[in-house]
């Protein structure tokens, strides 16, 4: 059986605007978007994490706390782990893939983006996706960007407004654009 544009995707492939399956990334954006209507709707945890469970096509823990709203393109590449928080209005881009360990916290406004472009414009169209990575007891602050293919190390800081372009060391503290160590926790 051969791969579909998800699992090209999921697996580190770019893919271009002429992939014979290219619609099917909209149409399921699209069948998402209908499922976080619903979702960013809810102010009931138990219905909130009923609905993150058939857009993620995985249980969903009871220890796990959303506040919406909150944005996800594709779901069924998003992992989610026990006792995670997650704040009001986040956004993840998840063809690449993004895997959320146990006790992890996220601020508002964190964007996680497993998927860009290129930087030759003749190019720009196709999608280069980069999984993300967040370990254990890592907490990524109030309007953070974590770029396409970076691990946050285990009870790692990620400071409010960094933009991470690198892979953060465990137990360290990284701020600024782009995010450097400060300091080790």
């Amino acid at each position: 059986m051969s791969n579909t544009i998800f699992d090209e995707l999921k697996n580190g492939t770019t893919v271009t605007p002429q992939h014979p399956q290219i619609k099917d990334l909209r149409d399921n954006s699209y069948a998402t978007i209908s499922w976080l209507q619903k979702l960013n709707a809810s102010s009931n945890p138990e219905e909130i994490r009923k609905i993150l469970s058939e857009i993620t096509n995985t249980a969903i823990d009871e220890t796990v706390a959303i506040f919406p709203p909150i944005y996800i393109n594709y779901g069924k590449h998003l992992e989610i782990g026990k006792n995670v928080f997650i704040n009001f209005d986040c956004t993840f881009l998840t063809l690449g893939g993004i895997v959320i360990e146990d006790n992890v916290m996220i601020g508002p406004k964190v964007s996680m983006l497993s998927e860009g472009h290129p930087l030759p414009s003749a190019e720009r169209h196709s999608l280069v996706p980069g999984k993300i990575h967040i370990k254990q007891n890592a907490w990524i602050g109030a309007g953070a960007i974590i770029l396409p293919g970076i691990t946050i190390g285990e009870n790692s800081v990620v400071a409010a407004g960094a933009v991470v372009t690198k892979d953060v060391p465990a137990g360290t503290v990284v701020a600024g654009t782009p995010a450097k160590i400060i300091k080790s926790v």
